[in-house]
């Protein structure tokens, strides 16, 4: 169990599987920058994150939910969680489990349908279905129920894909949390190394993957390179 303080950004195991570089310059030297694909990317989340609760054909869908988890250490905020109503005969397997959770205002019980909204396409890592699996521990650990399943809406084709939450996905996602305190706490920012999806991250140019050089920290680099130029003005 982690105490409140040290819950770190659900967000930040997309950014671990992808590029460990990329997490450590995000969230160890607090570093960002934003390109074409990131301020869509953005804009998606905004915009799914902008209506209020509704319920349409029988589901309850929520925007912007908030989330945590003190058995990973994780907390962030949902794109949207949608309700299905429970089977009137469904029982969990595990008694300490609920068929579901109350809604103001509706009968019976509703079990919980994370969504996460991407702007492009499937990607060819798990960082994608990681993300959604700890938004599906996020919410049984909140509300007492099982999620075994969740979506992610791709904008390109713009179409669901479904993801079962399985025990092989939980297992690396939880993994991967752990991995993802041990690294932040080490506070080491990785070599870089460039390859083919370098040239789509917005911090290329932060990260200098052809000209940094093994272990060198991006912000000292800055700070030197700042350092350098006030000091050439005084001369």
């Amino acid at each position: 169990m982690y105490d409140e303080d040290d819950l770190l950004p659900i967000s930040a195991l997309q950014h671990l599987v992808f590029c460990e570089r990329q997490c450590a310059l995000i969230h160890i030297e607090g570093l960002w920058a934003e390109n074409m694909l990131t301020a869509q990317g953005r804009e998606a989340h905004d915009r799914a994150h902008e209506a209020e609760t509704v319920t349409r054909d029988g589901v309850r869908i929520c925007r912007g939910l908030r989330l945590r988890s003190v058995r990973l250490g994780l907390s962030g905020q949902a794109d949207v969680v949608e309700f299905y109503r429970s089977g009137e005969d469904e029982r969990a397997s595990d008694e300490k489990v609920a068929p579901g959770v109350p809604l103001e205002g509706l009968p019976g019980l509703w079990c919980p349908f994370p969504v996460e909204y991407k702007r492009g396409r499937p990607k060819p890592d798990i960082c994608d279905e990681v993300q959604l699996c700890a938004q599906a521990v996020c919410l049984e650990e909140m509300l007492g129920v099982t999620v075994p399943m969740g979506a992610i809406f791709y904008g390109q084709p713009r179409r669901r894909m479904e993801v079962p939450c399985g025990a092989e996905l939980r297992s690396q996602t939880e993994a991967l949390a752990l991995r993802l305190h041990e690294f932040i706490a080490a506070g080491v920012t990785p070599p870089a190394h460039y390859e083919k999806k370098c040239r789509g991250c917005s911090l290329v140019s932060l990260c200098m993957p052809e000209t940094a050089g093994a272990g060198r920290s991006a912000r000292r680099y800055l700070d030197d390179a700042i350092a350098e130029a006030t000091q050439d003005r005084g001369q």
